[in-house]
C-alpha cells in the first residue's frame, strides 16, 4: 500500500506563490506517474500537473507558465510550485499516484486559497 501525505496549502494574496508538497510511503514500488488535481467547490475534480517514469510533465492549459511540478526521487516526494496565483486557483489540491496503471491512490488534499 501507499501513502500520501500533502501539505504547503494556505491562503494568499492574488499574484503570491505557494509551493505543494507530496511525501510518499509504503510499498512505492511501481509508481509511474504522480501528479496534482484539484477539486473546487461544486466543479468537478481535474488534473492540474502530472509527473511521469521518465520524466516527462504535463499541465492544464489554466496552469502552463505559472505552475511547475517537479520530484525528489530520493524522498520519494513530488511538488508543485504555484507562482503568479489567482482566485480561480482557489481549490482543494489532491496529490495522486499510480502504480502501474492497477492501482490509484490519493492524498487527504490541502486546502488552497487565493484572495483577490
Amino acid at each position: 500500500q501507499v501513502q500520501l501525505v500533502e501539505s504547503g496549502g494556505g491562503l494568499v494574496q492574488a499574484g503570491g506563490s505557494l509551493r505543494l508538497s507530496c511525501a510518499a510511503s509504503g510499498s512505492i514500488l511501481g509508481i509511474n506517474a504522480m501528479g496534482w488535481y484539484r477539486q473546487a467547490p461544486g466543479k468537478q475534480r481535474e488534473l492540474v500537473a502530472a509527473i511521469f517514469s521518465g520524466g516527462s510533465t504535463h499541465y492544464a492549459d489554466s496552469v502552463k507558465g505559472r505552475f511547475t511540478i517537479s520530484r525528489d526521487s530520493a524522498k520519494n516526494s513530488v511538488y508543485l510550485q504555484m507562482n503568479s496565483l489567482k482566485p480561480e486557483d482557489t481549490a482543494v489540491y489532491y496529490c495522486n499516484a499510480d502504480q502501474a496503471g492497477v492501482r490509484e491512490y490519493w492524498g487527504q488534499g490541502t486546502q488552497v486559497t487565493v484572495s483577490s
